[in-house]
């Protein structure tokens, strides 16, 4: 008798199939820190930091633990602290924010385009006002280059600049992307990404860098990321923290970054496959002109009145996983539902959090696995 056999579920992210490409290469660069045994700031921290500096045009790179600490270190190298307030977009993931309520400042929520999921200019301009009524210092701002695409980086600049803050652009999403012809790593003050290994240049752990022109700050940073050191370890000048990148997971990203620009073309081929077979029957991404995206996520917006945990069940039953990013928030959220909110409130950032789903979105998605996607999506809406 035959039976239907069902198809095996796709990966998501497929981290398994890049360490098969990889294999001997990344075997090679871990034997490499095994046998120096420099396993703090060893080498290959500062070729990687050395690396990314060219792939992205920065004058200084600061490879260190992780994209929380990245956005952290810098709040702490600019002394950004209580009576501050650091303007931020609320439908991103809690790590933008985080740091800035760890420094004991005030992070203000502002609302996001729903086309682009980016930070919006115009409640940008209202986040400040609604701060400085609130007895707060407007310090800075930290666009989110969200899913992958850049954030509207001029117009940011432009009402940065004319109200006095600086600028940190929170690229973990986004890094290898550009923006009007420009690698992010270049804008604002400094930038900083994340190497959380489902990040498109990810490591096997935790891992971030930070990306600035500015000689000061990247000499306070080199400091602050080994508990504050002067000029050795027992001359410590500032408030620091253990924040440094580990050796073994430079050896692994400097690997990566010899395939990133090929899974970059990857991703974007995916995505425009996504777009030509779904844009008919949800609102899939729009990129705007000038952007290049890396494609952290593929996320589509389902039509009003779709049950998205029905949506997300029959995409399960056919193989195809779905990931909500971000079902709540940070304004809606309890551990962060205190802090202020731009005047005109956050309409976007809320509609978006009630019909967003992400589908799966890697270099190795085989043309046949993304047909899958595509007819299971359609299904779905159609039923």
């Amino acid at each position: 008798m035959n039976q239907h056999l069902r198809s095996e579920p796709i990966p998501f992210i497929d981290v398994g199939a890049q360490r098969r490409r990889l294999g001997a290469s990344l075997d090679a660069a871990v034997k490499r820190v095994l046998d120096h045994c420099q396993f703090v700031n060893g080498p290959e921290v500062f070729e990687l930091e050395k690396q990314l500096a060219a792939y992205s045009g920065a004058k200084h790179v600061i490879g260190c633990a992780s994209g929380t600490d990245a956005i952290l270190m810098v709040m702490m190298a600019k002394n950004v602290g209580p009576g501050d307030a650091v303007l931020c977009p609320s439908f991103t993931f809690i790590a933008t924010a985080s740091p800035v309520a760890r420094t004991g400042a005030t992070p203000v929520y502002v609302d996001v385009d729903e086309a682009t999921f980016n930070m919006s200019p115009e409640s940008l301009k209202r986040g400040i006002a609604t701060a400085r009524k609130a007895g707060l210092k407007p310090v800075a701002v930290i666009p989110v280059d969200l899913f992958g695409q850049p954030a509207d980086h001029d117009s940011i600049a432009e009402i940065a600049k004319a109200e006095g803050l600086f600028v940190l652009d929170d690229a973990a999403q986004g890094f290898g992307a550009s923006y009007k012809g420009r690698k992010l790593g270049t804008f604002g003050l400094a930038t900083a990404t994340s190497f959380f290994p489902a990040k498109p240049l990810g490591c096997f752990g935790d891992g971030g860098a930070i990306f600035t022109d500015d000689d000061e700050l990247a000499a306070t940073l080199r400091s602050i990321r080994v508990h504050g050191q002067g000029v050795d370890k027992y001359d410590n000048v500032r408030l620091g923290l253990t924040g440094r990148l580990d050796t073994m997971q430079a050896a692994i990203l400097i690997e990566k970054l010899k395939i990133f620009d090929d899974e970059i073309a990857a991703r974007n081929r995916v995505a425009e496959r996504y777009a030509r077979g779904l844009s008919n029957v949800v609102t899939v991404p729009r990129l705007s002109p000038g952007n290049t995206s890396v494609w952290a996520q593929y996320t589509i917006r389902l039509p009003d009145g779709t049950d998205r945990d029905g949506f997300a069940a029959a995409l399960k039953a056919q193989g195809v996983p779905t990931a909500i990013y971000y079902g709540k928030s940070m304004h809606q959220q309890t551990a962060y539902k205190q802090y202020p909110v731009a005047d005109g409130g956050l309409p976007g950032c809320e509609s978006l959090s009630q019909d967003v789903i992400s589908l799966p979105m890697h270099a190795y998605l085989t043309e046949a696995d993304q047909e899958r996607v595509i007819a299971a999506v359609r299904g779905a809406i159609a039923g």
